[in-house]
């Protein structure tokens, strides 16, 4: 299979159905559907989306032990679904869920857990953590509201990737906020990226356009991209939602 796949609402004024390459997860909403295959075919297009990116978690026994301290830092924070994902895989191997449940829960709730973002705020929401600062919309945003309820005293905790933003810690470093980053995920190309595509051009032929989402997402694939699309490649459009996190 070379992605998930939705066949275009037909549209009077198209006389031929455009083919869109997005290169991402796909991510249900409300509907059950990807809301970019959803919304693309409201306006006759066909979609189809290919992963390019996987992710490798790492440190995390050492996440899960200071997970299990809340009484030395003054909160957490998380910028990425990976690094709540990483909690959830923490809490598993270590058969720490009913202590989670039953106490460290509660001790975490205590203090203040700030995020970017509602799909992150969802996340965390579903471990059972209150959050704060989801409407910030990006980690400049975010820092101002911590530095505007912070005072100096137990460090934050702030599990991240391997690629991060500086802003945010170096926003809080200069109001001396102390913060605490450990690194517990990186991306790493995905597993199937060449066979995907190889499987979408045999069978769709060269896109008409192709959306990459992150810088990341863009190396891993781009060499496939111009193999397969050879002398057409100059034909393709290339918009791109870039997502540091």
């Amino acid at each position: 299979m070379a992605g998930r796949q939705a066949r275009a609402v037909p549209c009077k004024d198209c006389r031929a159905i455009m083919k869109v390459l997005l290169l991402k997860d796909a991510k249900e909403d409300d509907c059950g559907q990807d809301p970019y295959i959803r919304e693309l075919g409201l306006y006759g297009l066909e979609a189809t989306l290919i992963p390019v990116l996987s992710f490798e978690f790492l440190s995390l026994p050492s996440f899960s032990e200071k997970l299990s301290h809340p009484e030395g830092y003054g909160g957490l924070i998380f910028t990425s679904p990976r690094a709540v994902e990483a909690v959830e895989l923490c809490l598993e191997k270590d058969n720490k869920t009913e202590v989670w449940k039953h106490s460290l829960r509660e001790k975490w709730n205590a203090k203040s857990v700030y995020v970017v973002g509602n799909a992150t705020a969802s996340l965390v929401n579903k471990i059972g953590l209150d959050t704060e600062g989801a409407n910030s919309g990006n980690a400049e945003k975010l820092a101002e509201y911590i530095c505007s309820r912070e005072s100096p005293a137990l460090p934050l905790l702030f599990p991240c990737g391997t690629v991060k933003g500086e802003i945010l810690p170096k926003m809080l470093k200069d109001r001396g906020i102390p913060m605490e980053s450990i690194t517990v995920y990186q991306k790493i190309p995905h597993p199937g990226i060449q066979v995907n595509l190889n499987s979408y051009y045999s069978k769709q032929g060269v896109p008409a356009s192709i959306t990459f989402f992150s810088p990341s997402g863009l190396m891993y694939s781009l060499k496939h991209i111009q193999e397969l699309s050879g002398d057409s490649i100059d034909r393709i459009k290339a918009p791109s939602e870039i997502n540091h996190h």
